[in-house]
Formats: structure tokens, sequence, C-alpha cells
């Protein structure tokens, strides 16, 4: 088994790995390209896309700066926008449905790391260096009419159901049920939404 194949499975895998890094790579350069684009030249800018996601719907709108770690696993419905400055670690799918809208600052995680120091970073080498950080990951699901409004931080494994809205500057660590209202640190239900 690879390492990305690991990654994906959720299984604990090398992130310095030679083709992850190369995939990495690639994704940090396309990001540059895409948040130094002439904000409306949209012909650049879906080509980047085309290039960096895993898959997206029509009418797609990211407002720059957007960061990633490797872009590809990332999967977007149709009529989706995604405000400035949000940051979506997917080392694992991030899957948002149609009619999505993501608020400035908000953050998708789908990686973590080991909380034991020794099985995040390994054996010291003889220089005292040591490996990249073990890590492993879990997907999160976005459904479909979902509002997630700014500063909110969607954790890994997180499922957020259809017809749900996040309030500001939520910590997102466990399902949102669809027809929600919710909000918090931790977020939680605080309504239905009707």
């Amino acid at each position: 088994m690879t390492e990305r194949e690991k990654m994906l499975a959720g299984e604990l895998y090398d992130c310095g790995d030679d083709e992850l890094i190369k995939q990495w790579h690639k994704a940090k350069d396309l990001i540059r390209e895409y948040n130094n684009c002439i904000s409306s030249d949209m012909n650049t800018k879906n080509r980047i896309l085309d290039n960096l996601l895993g898959g997206k719907g029509k009418n797609l709108w990211i407002t720059a700066p957007f960061f990633v770690d490797y872009g590809n696993n990332i999967y977007f419905g149709n009529n989706c926008e995604v405000n400035m400055n949000c940051t979506f670690l997917d080392d694992n799918k991030i899957t948002i449905g149609n009619n999505a809208l993501i608020a400035p600052n908000v953050q998708i995680y789908t990686a973590f790391h080991p909380t034991n120091a020794k099985d995040r970073f390994g054996k010291t080498k003889e220089d005292g260096s040591f490996e990249f950080c073990k890590t492993k990951t879990a997907p999160v699901v976005i459904g479909d009419n979902v509002w997630i409004g700014g500063g909110a931080i969607i954790m890994p494994g997180v499922t957020i159901g259809d017809n749900v809205v996040i309030g500001a500057g939520s910590v997102v660590t466990k399902n949102i049920a669809s027809n929600k209202v919710a909000y918090g640190n931790p977020c939680r239900v605080v309504r239905e939404n009707t």
C-alpha cells in the first residue's frame, strides 16, 4: 500500500513520502498561480481549478487567497462560493455539495496527528533531527444548501447534512444532521432550520 493509499484510507502515513511531496508542491504552485491571477480572468482561474481540484460542478467561485494541501482531494458540487482566506487541508477527501456558501477564513481539516509525541515523530536521528511527523486523516462531507459562517473550523471526520447553517466562529467537532442551525465552540445544534 502506498503512502497516498494509506492517507486516503485514514491509516497512519508518512507525509514526507516522495509521491506526496511531489503532489504537495504541485498544489502549492497551482494555488500560488491562482492567488496571483487577475481577479477578472475567469478563464485562467477555471483552468487552474480544473488542474488543482479533484472535481467541480458548474458555477464555482473561489475568492483568493485560497489555500490547500493537495487540492486533488477536494470535490465541489454546483453553485458553490468560497470567500477569501479559506484553508482546506485535504489530506483526505473534502466533498462539498451543491449551493454551498463558505464565508471568509473558514478552515476545513482532514488531517490530524497522534497525541503521543513518540508516535507523532518517531525515533530521533543521530544528528538530533527527526522525520516528518506521522499523520492520520478522516474525510469531511458537507451536504447541499449549507452555509458555513466566517472563521468556522470543521474538524476531521465531520459530516454536515443538507440545509445546515454553521454560525461564525464555530468549531465543528461532531456531525451535524440535516436541517439544523448550529454554532459555538464546540458547535451545537440550537434549532431546526425550516
